[in-house]
């Protein structure tokens, strides 16, 4: 295994402490290369994560998001499942004041689908 299917392998999605709770922000990350497989299929599915979130008390450490969402590129998994997986998991682990993630898909056989899961 080469090491960068390892950081993959063991990646852990990790939180960092906000230091702005003061403040009222919005943070937007956006993940153009996210990949999964069809569950029945096996073919490659194809999507950009969108992610939007105003923080509490944490903050998402974002080499972890990147290690944690390439996770997914070689499991069998719908397009509804994968999203509303990691909206959870963003919804657990940084317990946000509002959360929006959207799988916006690349069209596969003229058929394109965007899920949108939100708090």
């Amino acid at each position: 295994m080469k090491y960068g299917e390892k950081a993959i392998d063991e990646a852990v999605l990790e939180n960092w402490e906000n230091k702005h709770t003061e403040n009222d922000y919005e943070i937007n990350i956006d993940f153009p290369e996210f990949t999964c497989k069809c569950p029945r299929s096996g073919y490659p599915d194809f999507a950009t994560i969108k992610i939007r979130y105003v923080p509490d008390k944490y903050v998402v450490e974002l080499k972890s998001l990147k290690l944690f969402l390439n996770k997914y590129r070689d499991r069998y998994i719908s397009h509804e499942d994968s999203i509303n997986e990691i909206f959870n998991a963003l919804k657990e682990k940084l317990k946000p004041k509002q959360l929006e993630v959207i799988g916006d898909f690349t069209p596969r056989g003229n058929v394109k689908t965007v899920i949108k899961v939100s708090l």
